[in-house]
């Protein structure tokens, strides 16, 4: 019986052992003091997202996508149309304008 509690209980200490632990700071300042939780979430995109321009270059004809390539400020979709041919659609990523169609 002692087995089984002590197998338990390491096997509780390894499982909380592995839970990630954060570090938070206190700020101590004119307007009180203040938890720092020390993560801050990366900025927001405020473009258009891959998936949104996928969708917009399937509105231009783009039948089956190829590629699709993200440079700084455009999305370059690269596939075929219906009738097979190569086409290429540029579209903005802050306003999901197109830009081009070729």
């Amino acid at each position: 019986m002692f087995k089984v509690f002590a197998i338990a209980a390491i096997a509780t200490a390894i499982i909380l052992s592995a839970t990630p632990s954060f570090s938070q700071s206190i700020e101590i300042g004119p307007g009180g003091v203040h938890v720092n939780p020390g993560i801050e979430p990366p900025p927001r995109d405020m473009g258009i997202t891959e998936r949104q321009a996928v969708h917009i270059a399937r509105r231009e004809g783009v039948q089956d996508v190829d590629s699709v390539t993200r440079r700084e400020n455009v999305f370059i979709i690269r596939g075929v149309d219906r009738d097979d041919d190569d086409i290429k659609v540029v579209i903005d990523r802050q306003t999901g304008r197109v830009l081009s169609v070729e």
